[in-house]
């Protein structure tokens, strides 16, 4: 993982879960990590310890709904640390899960905010950014190509993010940028509870058991951040096939 030594690298969603994870493995690495979250205390306290542990860590309270504080966020990634090499997008909201007819408006319309425009600002203002060469990383899912029984505001953004992903490929994979997907499958985080306490469609039914540990989507992310990302550019890279599993040297799915 010697590729990521010295990178520049912005995460949203930092203050916990896969973020919070990925920021610790990053900076182990070697790499310079912008933490980014709603709740600057968390991130701030995160940043502290990687800095602690002789990593190089900022936080910056960043609402990715607001394209203001997203090009504020890269602006001071930029200042602190002088480029910016690689932006994981993975900010992103399921919560409330509903059908259809019984879902709120206004909290559907958040999670588009969040989970769509988030993606999309982190992408506008990340990419121009990039000098020569770069990698946007979009936290994606299963429910990018699959429907699920109350998570319409969630399988419709991630619909949107995959092609994102797609888009921003063809735009800009010529010049150096490397924009890749990453579908972790389930994953022991706070939104597994959200999704258990829903009790709607089979993944609420599953064994809290069978959901991988956040360190290990923080792997994966590490290896998009280098070359391994190239063969996955324009798509997603599945952490729930034996291939991806194999490429990050972890157990096979079950």
């Amino acid at each position: 993982m010697d590729h990521v030594k010295g990178k520049s690298i912005v995460l949203t969603g930092a203050s916990r879960g896969i973020g919070a994870a990925a920021a610790r493995h990053l900076a182990a690495l070697g790499g310079r990590v912008v933490l980014a979250a709603r709740s600057e205390g968390d991130i701030s306290e995160i940043a502290a310890e990687i800095r602690a542990d002789g990593g190089d860590a900022i936080a910056q309270a960043c609402d990715v709904a607001d394209a203001g504080a997203v090009k504020a966020l890269i602006d001071r990634a930029v200042a602190e640390f002088g480029g910016l090499d690689v932006i994981v997008n993975n900010a992103g909201l399921i919560d409330p899960i509903a059908r259809l007819e019984e879902s709120d408006p206004e909290a559907w319309a958040q999670v588009v905010d969040v989970n769509l425009k988030g993606v999309y600002y982190g992408m506008r203002f990340a990419i121009p950014a990039m000098s020569g060469a770069g990698t946007v990383i979009n936290i994606s899912s299963g429910a990018a190509i699959g429907a699920l029984e109350g998570w319409s505001h969630y399988c419709a953004t991630k619909a949107a993010v995959l092609s994102l992903t797609k888009c921003g490929h063809k735009e800009h994979g010529a010049r150096g940028i490397t924009v890749v997907g990453l579908s972790p499958g389930t994953v022991a985080t706070e939104m597994q509870v959200q999704i258990k306490e829903s009790g709607i469609n089979p993944v609420s039914q599953l064994d809290p058991g069978v959901h991988i540990p956040a360190d290990w989507v923080a792997q994966a992310i590490a290896y998009l951040c280098g070359p391994g990302a190239a063969a996955y550019a324009g798509t997603d890279f599945s952490m729930k096939t034996p291939e991806g599993r194999a490429a990050l040297g972890l157990p096979a799915p079950l």
